[in-house]
């Protein structure tokens, strides 16, 4: 059954004011008794926690989500600075059709929660040069005239993007059913799903070189694959199978949630708390707790919580070194763990700025060195002239987020992770520079004048300040996606020879980006229903034919 809202995806605006704000229980509230036999704590309520509390509760279990800071959202949780208001992380909603997938299964509607509006331009792209000036497009849903502004860089590489489209359209239908499979080993590969799906997971190709393929100019190459920053990669080393990122921009659209990404956590927390889930901030886990391998709860503030479950929200390799006991765990020793691969981290700075800024929803600068300056951020672990830089600025569109005549401006440099070995910078010694070089992107390549005086309110990020937030060396996109960390390779949805601990979220499969994790919220949570002999809300399994048909066609 395609799902309500994309039933209504011809409209750019689904207008429904939010209902009650949700109530939070504090740290020092007393939670109510929970059903024997059926209670789950849920640890971390970002995307995946919340998602994963909603099918629980709707299956009939007795949820309480564990929340380390003040508010939900975890990395998608609003900051407020003053009169303005910005995401955390995530800026980009797409596929909305899996959140809705969600939400009806527990017997909502997404619409009666957020206001979505379509973007169009879904974004811009400045595509540095490094011999000369750089290549500014808009990228659109409208086939055709994304064909015309294409051909304006390579006159034969425009019509080769519906080609693209047709090959990805396939791509898609086919890795689908992987993407909401719990994957145990490459014997759960040979099904008739897993052998179609893995004729397009090419380990050898890059999802930059994939699009020589299509595309002979560089920088269509690198309009049509760039989306391997979602996931923290460089595209000459992402995986080739990602090209289903950009593709699914296309074809489904790409939104904004009023209020920000930010509304969606809330919406699901006002849903879980309308279904009578508990959750508690200023809560954060010090420990699982286990009676030999079977899981009994959690502690918090030196308090046992006794609990049947536990879902892992909470960054998921901090999480394994610092919540589970290390002769429970003995292939992912500390070492193992941070010996794996991870993301790029970000250094981030929230503006809030007097008057309006000139730019569309999305802007995202790749240098004219991309590739040189990918290998600085992932292998040499160091800092370059002219960062690639991505711009949010929401505020023309939605005016909640800044008083009036004023905007909220999100501004992202992707940098080294603190990885041992990789990392020797000192980061309080580097945000002076890192901030400098933001404000000359600002000025230089976005085209913001007197950035530096327009400044009412400011905030900067760094990785140690991720770090801080228990996110493993920082690594804001959690586990790398090269090929060796994929399906089986990354955090098991239920861990092995542990009962009752599960995990959710970016650094299980299918991956890091707020779509996928709302989809290994299901694995996870269906496998749980599996083992407590209890139906999952979603009472049949996923059709490929219910892939919701393209806005643009």
């Amino acid at each position: 059954m395609i799902s309500p809202l994309i039933e209504r995806i011809s409209s750019n605006t689904f207008a429904i004011e939010p209902t009650l704000k949700p109530t939070m229980a504090s740290r020092d509230h007393v939670p109510r008794n929970l059903t024997p036999g059926r209670s789950v704590a849920v640890i971390g309520a970002g995307p995946g926690g919340l998602a994963a509390a909603m099918q629980l509760a709707a299956a009939g279990m007795s949820v309480r989500v564990y929340e380390a800071q003040p508010v939900v959202g975890g990395r998608s949780r609003r900051i407020t600075l003053g009169d303005f208001s910005f995401d955390c992380g995530p800026t980009f909603f797409l596929m909305p059709y899996v959140l809705e997938e969600i939400f009806s299964s527990c017997g909502f509607r997404l619409s009666d929660f957020v206001e979505l509006h379509r973007l169009d331009p879904m974004y811009r792209l400045i595509i540095g040069d490094a011999n000369g000036r750089p290549t500014v497009l808009d990228t659109t849903q409208n086939v055709d005239e994304m064909v015309r502004r294409l051909s304006l860089i390579d006159p034969n590489d425009g019509p080769a993007f519906e080609r693209f489209m047709n090959s990805n359209r396939t791509k898609l239908e086919r890795l689908t059913p992987l993407l909401r499979t719990r994957v145990t080993s490459m014997l759960d590969m040979i099904t008739l799903d897993g052998l179609r799906a893995g004729a397009h997971v090419r380990p050898w190709e890059s999802i930059y070189s994939l699009m020589g393929r299509f595309f002979k100019d560089p920088k269509v190459r690198l309009a049509l694959c760039f989306q391997a920053k979602y996931l923290g990669m460089s595209p000459y080393e992402c995986p080739g199978l990602f090209s289903i990122l950009p593709f699914i921009e296309y074809e489904y659209g790409i939104w904004h949630p009023r209020g920000g990404c930010n509304s969606i956590v809330g919406a699901m927390a006002k849903a879980c708390e309308q279904m009578g889930v508990e959750i508690v901030t200023n809560s954060p886990v010090e420990q699982i707790t286990f009676d030999g391998n079977r899981v009994t709860g959690v502690l918090i503030g030196g308090r046992h919580y006794g609990h049947d479950r536990v879902v892992v929200n909470a960054d998921g390799t901090w999480a394994l070194k610092n919540l589970v006991p290390a002769h429970l765990r003995p292939r992912d020793t500390n070492d193992a763990i941070d010996a794996r691969r991870y993301s790029c981290s970000t250094f981030m700075l929230y503006l809030g700025l007097k008057g309006r800024v000139d730019l569309p929803h999305h802007t995202i600068y790749m240098s004219g060195r991309y590739e040189e300056r990918f290998r600085d951020i992932s292998h040499d672990g160091r800092l370059s002239d002219d960062p690639s830089a991505y711009v949010h600025n929401p505020s023309p569109l939605d005016a909640s987020l800044a008083p009036p005549g004023k905007s909220s401006l999100y501004v992202l440099l992707p940098v080294t992770n603190n990885r041992p070995g990789q990392c020797s910078l000192n980061w309080d010694h580097e945000m002076p520079r890192l901030r400098e070089d933001a404000m000359g992107q600002l000025e230089e390549v976005f085209g913001i004048t007197d950035i530096r005086s327009r400044i009412e309110v400011e905030r900067l990020v760094s990785p140690l300040d991720w770090q801080k937030e228990r996110i493993n060396h920082g690594a804001t996109f959690n586990l790398a996606h090269s090929f060796d960390q994929l399906l089986h390779r990354r955090i098991p949805h239920t861990y092995p020879g542990v009962d009752g601990l599960h995990f959710v979220g970016g650094a299980t499969h299918p991956g890091s980006g707020l779509p996928v994790i709302f989809l290994s919220s299901t694995i996870t949570t269906r496998h749980i229903c599996e083992l407590a002999g209890i139906d999952h809300p979603f009472s049949d399994s996923y059709r490929v034919d219910n892939i919701p048909v393209s806005s643009s066609s």
